[in-house]
């Protein structure tokens, strides 16, 4: 039986819905000399910035029961830096290229969405995780009108596929979505990390100097697979799914819970090859049980 792997999101189509999320795969550049990345539906680039951001001070990735707990603070070129010396060689895959951006500031977002305007870019990823600088740290993704504006200014400077990365510590990660749908936005990406905390109970401190860091890998995925099909079923627009994905049977549970696409995180530092590994397990699985396009069984819970 022939299998169709092909996904649409709004107008884009992924050769297959698996996309490597941000923050785990760099611009995929270490990855392509492991193995043939072309293969992949897309890639969402690691976390960009307007400015260069050099990243947190101290210990930054920690592991822990059934996953991971990181404290990276964002270290990128900025926009610029991944304009000149990155693009050259992301602009050249055959793939969805989405390229993830955050900010401190609103006016960090609009400047550095600016930037990528005339870029070989697909699609546009946008982190409302980052702490508000003017508001006291707090996350532009908790509170919803806070959400809103950043949404909503953003959608005036671009005209590319914009898709909104919500946050597991949303005050309403149901109502954030439509926030967003109300605002414009082209899809959403669920969750980013949940806010953690681990202690060095010898050292008698948090092991992180932030205090607090974001949990990622297979612990979080039973949560992450009910707010994707919360939203999934609240609002109209496509959804990526992510939250500790680690075989194609999860990624398969995502997509029944609604998702479009699914992306893949934390497993990628367990298993490089992961990616091509859940693309022929979704195959298998859909010859084994004569499913000919992913439609057929996307939404079904």
């Amino acid at each position: 039986m022939v299998t169709n792997l092909n996904v649409k999101f709004g107008d884009i189509v992924f050769k297959n819905p698996v996309v490597m999320a941000s923050g785990t795969f760099g611009f995929g550049r270490e990855y392509s000399e492991i193995y043939d990345i072309q293969k992949l539906g897309g890639i969402s680039s690691k976390g960009l910035t307007l400015n260069k951001k050099d990243g947190n001070l101290g210990i930054r990735v920690h592991e822990t029961a059934s996953g991971m707990m990181n404290s990276v603070g964002l270290e990128n070129p900025g926009v610029q830096g991944f304009i000149d010396n990155e693009i050259p060689f992301f602009k050249e895959l055959d793939l969805v290229k989405i390229v993830n951006i955050g900010g401190g500031t609103l006016d960090d977002y609009i400047k550095g969405v600016q930037l990528l305007n005339n870029q070989s870019v697909d699609i546009i990823e946008l982190n409302i995780s980052c702490p508000n600088v003017k508001a006291g740290g707090m996350a532009f993704g908790i509170k919803n009108e806070v959400a809103r504006e950043v949404i909503r200014e953003v959608r005036k400077v671009t005209d590319l596929p914009l898709v909104i990365k919500l946050s597991p510590n949303a005050e309403d990660i149901v109502g954030m979505a439509k926030v967003c749908e109300e605002e414009g936005a082209d899809g959403v990406s669920l969750v980013n990390t949940f806010k953690a905390m681990a202690i060095d109970i010898k050292k008698r401190k948090p092991v992180f100097e932030n205090v607090y860091a974001g949990l990622s890998g297979p612990a979080i995925k039973p949560i992450a697979l009910r707010m994707v099909n919360e939203v999934c079923k609240n609002v109209s627009i496509p959804v990526m799914g992510m939250g500790g994905i680690t075989n194609a049977s999860d990624a398969i549970e995502f997509i029944m819970a609604g998702a479009t696409c699914i992306q893949v995180g934390t497993a990628n530092f367990i298993n490089p090859r992961i990616g091509l590994e859940i693309i022929d397990g979704i195959e298998e699985f859909m010859k084994k049980e004569g499913i000919k396009t992913l439609d057929e069984i996307r939404g079904i819970i």
